[in-house]
């Protein structure tokens, strides 16, 4: 019943893509090759810090390469000449008791094929890249999104198209759906209970402007770049060579813990959704890229209407699985006892995440603060180096001090930066009989606050961190969340062409 109904919701979608597009098509990969700690291009030969849900090459291991890809004797996607690997964080509901449970994929994962600009190209050989930033935990631009014609100075940096290549789609077929891309931010758990009864659709650009040169980067980013609308626009000087836009929609079954205590989370860590991202690593065949690009120019977005794919059955890309490698063959990725796999902690930020397991024995970090001068509130004087100096607080950057931290956290987890955000109400509060300044680097003094535990304004505490040691506390603001209009052309379950109604 359940693809029954996915394929009569795909038929009936309309439109998304601007009139300039003219041709693209979308890979389904209905099965997943695993769920693993492993990321050969951030670490290659060594075991990831989190876990992904990988689709593809049915050989996708710690070490992979596009010539390894090119060797596996099947893929979870629906062609049969890519065997390129396609991942992304999975997630996972934190129980109260401090479990973490593998949230259902529904329908598996779609990678899009866009064939945006003029002189489309393929992926050269060996390319890789990544999309998102797994230490993000904020978003540093105004909320909702300005009218694109508006996308002008920190709008159009490369900094603010990254943060806005991903999208948390809120999913209810009997209502009109939402724009994608339109919600930078994994709504709260109640949100989510109310309004998103058929689960949350991650959505994730990757760049497609390309230098021309490097088929890879230190970073894995640099080498490519977003064109000035983030989907398509005007590429930046440097980087005027236009790849095949892709695409990734993997739609997760939240609403299976409607009434369920307890949060979301990615396997990085990150419950707010900032920090999703996905990696990318070619391998199709030889030229059959190209070929398709070239000639494959059907509008309906259909994988069988491009008479150069091999496309095999959805029991065949089930069957394909990769094996994973002994040193992580006896986690359970399906329900960890002990929070996230690999022990990954969670962080509300606004801060950057560290992004770093629990300690099994943890010892408190005592930070250095600079000194500040003695301050003045309502006639009486303060030192605030006193009050910060009684504090415990974290760093990422000293390396002679461990953390605090937990992998059970309870429904209203304590973070190990500063910060403290109701996971359901999504309000900051401060932590029972703490005493908290709020100055900036000038010591300039906004607030103080004592006492039990409260909910306060959207003023924060945020301990700014430089590459030696934490520098100074600042004053931040945390936006509050908003709701993007709906937009009632767009697709209700995956992205769809504005002339494609064929099934997805």
């Amino acid at each position: 019943m359940q693809e029954i109904r996915l394929t009569a919701i795909a038929m009936a979608c309309l439109a998304l893509f601007p009139t300039y597009t003219t041709a693209f098509w979308r890979l389904p990969c209905r099965g997943r090759s695993g769920v693993a700690r492993l990321d050969p291009i951030v670490d290659p030969g060594e075991i990831s810090s989190h876990a992904h849900a990988v689709h593809g090459a049915g050989n996708f291991g710690m070490s992979s390469d596009q010539d390894s890809l090119s060797t596996a004797d099947c893929t979870s996607c629906a062609v049969t000449q890519d065997k390129s690997a396609y991942w992304a964080p999975a997630l996972y509901f934190m129980h109260t008791n401090g479990s973490a449970e593998l949230v259902d994929e529904v329908g598996g994962m779609l990678a899009y094929y866009l064939l945006y600009g003029e002189n489309v190209t393929a992926f050269p050989d060996n390319f890789r890249m990544l999309a998102g930033d797994p230490f993000q935990r904020n978003f540093t631009l105004p909320v909702p999104d300005p009218p694109k014609s508006e996308w002008t100075g920190n709008q159009a940096t490369q900094a603010a198209l990254r943060q806005k290549a991903l999208g948390f789609n809120c999913l209810d077929y009997d209502k009109d759906p939402e724009a994608s891309l339109a919600r930078h931010f994994l709504p709260n758990k109640t949100y989510l209970d109310e309004y998103c009864t058929d689960g949350v659709r991650f959505e994730l650009m990757f760049p497609s402007c390309w230098n021309g040169l490097d088929a890879d980067s230190d970073d894995h980013k640099s080498h490519v770049a977003y064109p000035s609308l983030v989907m398509d626009g005007t590429c930046p000087e440097g980087f005027e060579t236009r790849l095949v836009s892709l695409f990734y929609e993997t739609i997760w079954d939240t609403y299976a813990f409607k009434d369920v205590d307890g949060y979301f989370a990615l396997a990085n860590g990150d419950p707010t959704g900032y920090g999703y991202h996905g990696d990318f690593m070619q391998a199709w065949d030889s030229g059959v890229l190209q070929e398709a690009i070239e000639t494959c120019t059907s509008e309906s977005g259909i994988v069988d209407d491009c008479e150069i794919f091999d496309v095999q059955s959805e029991d065949d890309q089930r069957q394909c699985q990769f094996p994973i490698p002994s040193a992580i063959a006896n986690e359970d990725y399906q329900m960890h006892d002990d929070g996230l796999p690999g022990g990954m902690i969670i962080e509300w930020g606004p801060a950057r995440a560290l992004m770093v397991a629990a300690a099994t024995t943890t010892t408190a970090a005592v930070v250095s603060l600079p000194t500040l001068p003695t301050i003045s509130i309502a006639g009486i004087s303060i030192d605030p180096n006193t009050l910060l100096g009684n504090l415990n607080l974290p760093t990422a950057a000293a390396e002679t001090t461990s953390f605090t931290s937990t992998s059970t956290p309870s429904p209203t987890p304590t973070p190990i930066t500063s910060t403290i955000i109701d996971p359901i109400t999504e309000e900051i509060i401060y932590l029972e009989r703490e005493v908290v300044v709020l100055c900036d680097g000038n010591g300039e003094t906004y607030s103080t606050s004592t006492g039990t535990l409260r909910t306060v304004s959207s003023t924060i505490t945020t301990i700014m961190e430089t590459s030696t040691a934490v520098s100074y506390v600042k004053k931040d603001t945390v936006p509050e969340p908003v709701e993007p209009e709906q937009d009632a052309g767009h697709a209700r379950r995956h992205l769809h062409h504005r002339h494609g109604h064929g099934h997805n």
